[in-house]
C-alpha cells in the first residue's frame, strides 16, 4: 500500500500537532496588576498614593517570606512606572488597564530598561561595578532605567559598600528594587537609604478563597476541607499553596476525575487525620504509652511523617491553650462542629501548667526529629518523654503537699523554718490527667489558673515575707525584708513607711501578689510616721545582742582566757531561741553581723 493510496490511515500521513507546554499554576496565575495581589493591601496603597502624588522614591526594598509576591510586586511596580499605552500616552499609573507597550517585556523579563539581578548567584563587587557604570546612560526607550536586585541579603560586604554612593544620590532616571528574605542581613547604610515594604503572610481564609477561584477556573473539583488544608501547609506563602494545589490536582487524577477531598490532600501532604491526633494526644496525656506508640506507628504505616504528626499535636496543643484562656477561639478553628466541641472538653479540663509543659516538650521533641536519621524512632522518644513527664508534680503541686495541716499553726509552729522547696519538677500527676481525659463527666470543676492559699492569711510583716519565699519572689522578699518599715498590720490591710531604696511601685505590687497568694483583697498604704525597724534591721540588731550575751556568757569567757587571741566568729542559735531568725519568717540562714568580734 503506497502512502499515496486513498486507503492509507490519515493518521500515518498527517503529522501529529505540537503539544502545548504546560505552564504550572504558580507562573499560568502570576499577578500583572496591583489590583491582582492579594493579602498586601497596605502596601498597595502607599505605593498607589506616591504615583498619583508623584512622591516615588529612587530605591524600595521588599522583604517578607518565600512566595508572598516580592520579586512579582517588583515587577509590577516597574510596569506600573513605566507604563505607555498603545497610542503613546506615558504616565505612571496604579492600574494599568490595557496592556502597554512596555508591559510584556517587563513582565517575561526581556526588557532592555528594566534589569533584573540575582544576588545569590552574582554577590560580588564586580557585578555592582557593572551596574555602578550603566547607571549614567539614559533609558533607551523607557521613562525610568530600573534595577531589580532579587535576594539582595546575599551581596558581599564588598559590593554593598559600593553600591552606597550611587544608592544615596542616583541620576533621576534610576530606581532601584531590592527583594530579600533575610532583612536583618542587609546593612542599615542600606536599609536607611531605601523605602521598606514588608510583604506580610496571606490569610488562611483568604488564601482559601483565592485557591477556589484558580480550581475553579482550571476545571478541577477540591472540597472545601481540601483547600484549607492545602492553605494551612502552605503557611502564608501564595507560592507554596499554588504549588500544593498543582500537585493535588494531578494526585486526584487531573481535570473531570471527580472532587479531591481532604483525605487525599492528607495521604499526599504525609499528615494524619485530626481526629487520629486528638486520639494520639489523650493517650500520651493519660500516660497511656503503648497506645500511644502503637497510634503513632500506625500513622507511619499510613503515610504520614512523624515529624508532621508531631507538628499537628503543637497546633491542637496551642488552640487548646487558646480556648482554655479565650473559649470564643472556637469559633475561628474552621474545624467540623464534633471536633470543635472535642476540643472544648479537652482544654476545659487540662490546666495550663500541663498545656504549657506540652508544648516545650513537643516542640522540643519536633526539632530533634527533623533532625534525627530515624525520624519514627526521634517521635516515639519524644512522646515517652512527654507521656512520662505527666507523673512530675508541679511546684505548686509540691508546695502543697509540703504544707502542713490547719492544726500546725500553732505560734510554736510557725517557728520553724520554711521547708525547703524541691529543684525540677513538671506538670500534674499522672493520675490527675487521666482522670481529666478519661473520665470529664466525674470531674467538672477544673484547677485554678491562680495558687490561693489553703492555709490562714498572714498575721504579721514576717509571714509575708515567708509567704513570698515560698513563691520564690526573691525581689518583693528582699525589698520587704530591707525597704518596709511597718506602721501598722491587720488582716486584709497594711500601712508601712517606703525606705529610701524602695520602689515606688512596692505598695501595688505587694497588694497584687497578695491578693493573687491569699485570694482576698488586700489594701497597701504609705504612710509618713517613723514606723517600726525593717526585718532586717532587727535582725542584724538581734544578731548583735546574741554577740553580746555570748561573751557574757562565763564559759566562753573563760575559754577565751585561756586561748589568747580567740574570738567569736559566729553564734548559732537554736529554733527555741527567741533570736533566731525563724521568728522574723526568714527562708534563709542567719547572716550575722561582722561588726562584733
Amino acid at each position: 500500500m503506497a502512502m499515496d493510496d486513498p486507503d492509507f490511515p490519515a493518521l500515518l500521513t498527517e503529522s501529529p500537532p505540537p503539544a502545548q507546554e504546560y505552564r504550572v499554576l504558580a507562573r499560568k496565575y502570576r499577578p500583572r496588576r496591583f489590583a491582582d495581589l492579594i493579602g498586601q493591601e497596605a502596601m498597595v496603597r502607599t505605593l498607589g498614593n506616591a504615583i498619583a502624588s508623584g512622591r516615588l522614591a529612587h530605591a524600595y526594598i521588599l522583604t517578607g517570606v518565600r512566595g508572598v509576591g516580592k520579586t512579582t510586586t517588583a515587577r509590577i511596580l516597574a510596569r506600573c512606572l513605566n507604563y505607555t499605552t498603545p497610542d503613546g500616552v506615558s504616565a505612571p499609573t496604579i492600574d494599568p488597564s490595557q496592556e502597554g507597550l512596555h508591559c510584556a517585556a517587563i513582565a517575561e523579563s526581556r526588557h532592555v530598561d528594566v534589569l533584573e539581578m540575582d544576588a545569590a548567584s552574582r554577590t560580588g563587587i564586580d557585578d555592582i561595578r557593572e551596574i555602578i557604570e550603566s547607571v549614567r546612560y539614559r533609558p533607551a526607550s523607557a521613562r525610568y532605567k530600573i534595577y531589580i536586585i532579587d535576594e539582595v541579603h546575599m551581596l558581599s560586604k564588598a559590593a554593598f559598600n559600593g553600591l552606597l554612593k550611587t544608592l544615596e544620590e542616583p541620576p533621576p532616571h534610576v530606581i532601584f528594587i531590592f527583594a530579600t528574605t533575610e532583612i536583618r542581613k542587609v546593612p542599615l547604610t542600606i536599609l536607611s537609604r531605601c523605602q521598606r515594604f514588608d510583604l506580610r503572610r496571606v490569610g488562611q481564609e483568604e488564601l482559601c478563597a483565592h485557591l477556589a477561584r484558580i480550581a475553579e477556573q482550571e476545571g478541577a473539583a477540591l472540597s472545601t476541607d481540601a483547600l484549607r488544608l492545602i492553605a494551612r501547609a502552605a503557611e502564608g506563602s501564595v507560592r507554596d499553596a499554588l504549588s500544593l494545589l498543582d500537585q493535588a490536582i494531578a494526585h486526584g487524577g487531573g481535570e473531570g476525575n471527580g472532587e479531591v477531598d481532604e483525605a487525599q490532600v492528607r495521604n499526599m501532604l504525609g499528615l494524619a487525620d485530626r481526629g487520629r491526633v486528638f486520639d494520639l494526644l489523650e493517650f500520651v496525656l493519660r500516660g497511656a504509652m503503648p497506645q500511644a506508640l502503637d497510634e503513632l506507628r500506625a500513622q507511619y504505616e499510613d503515610g504520614a511523617d512523624p515529624a508532621a504528626v508531631l507538628q499537628d499535636m503543637l497546633e491542637l496543643v496551642h488552640w487548646l491553650t487558646r480556648i482554655r484562656l479565650a473559649p470564643q477561639a472556637a469559633e475561628d478553628l474552621g474545624w467540623p462542629e464534633a471536633l470543635r466541641q472535642r476540643a472544648g472538653v479537652m482544654a476545659e479540663q487540662l490546666s495550663v501548667p500541663a498545656l504549657t509543659r506540652a508544648w516545650q516538650l513537643l516542640l522540643k521533641g519536633l526539632g530533634e526529629t527533623r533532625e534525627a536519621q530515624h525520624s519514627l524512632a526521634a517521635g516515639e522518644m519524644a512522646l515517652v518523654r512527654l507521656g512520662f513527664a505527666a507523673d512530675l508534680p508541679t511546684p505548686a503541686d509540691i508546695i502543697q503537699q509540703l504544707q502542713p495541716s490547719p492544726a500546725a499553726h500553732a505560734p510554736a509552729a510557725r517557728l520553724a523554718p520554711a521547708p525547703p522547696r524541691p529543684r525540677g519538677g513538671g506538670g500534674a500527676p499522672a493520675a490527675a490527667v487521666r482522670d481529666a481525659v478519661a473520665e470529664p463527666a466525674a470531674r467538672p470543676e477544673t484547677r485554678p489558673m491562680t495558687r490561693t492559699m489553703t492555709r490562714p492569711p498572714p498575721q504579721s510583716l514576717s509571714e509575708v515575707v515567708q509567704l513570698a519565699a515560698q513563691n520564690r519572689d526573691i525581689k518583693l522578699q528582699t525589698a520587704l525584708t530591707r525597704d518596709v518599715h511597718l506602721v501598722h498590720f491587720e488582716a486584709g490591710r497594711i500601712e508601712f513607711r517606703p525606705g529610701p531604696h524602695a520602689s515606688p511601685q512596692l505598695a501595688a505590687q505587694l497588694g497584687e501578689k497578695l491578693a493573687l497568694w491569699t485570694g482576698r483583697r488586700w489594701i497597701v498604704s504609705l504612710s509618713n510616721s517613723e514606723g517600726a525597724p525593717s526585718l532586717d534591721e532587727q535582725e542584724k540588731a538581734l544578731a548583735a545582742q546574741r554577740f553580746q550575751e555570748a561573751g557574757r556568757d562565763p564559759l566562753v569567757q573563760e575559754a577565751l582566757r585561756m586561748f589568747p587571741g580567740a574570738e567569736i566568729v559566729s553564734v548559732q542559735p537554736g529554733a527555741a531561741d527567741p533570736a533566731h531568725p525563724s521568728a522574723l519568717g526568714r527562708s534563709f540562714p542567719d547572716r550575722p553581723d561582722p561588726t562584733p568580734h
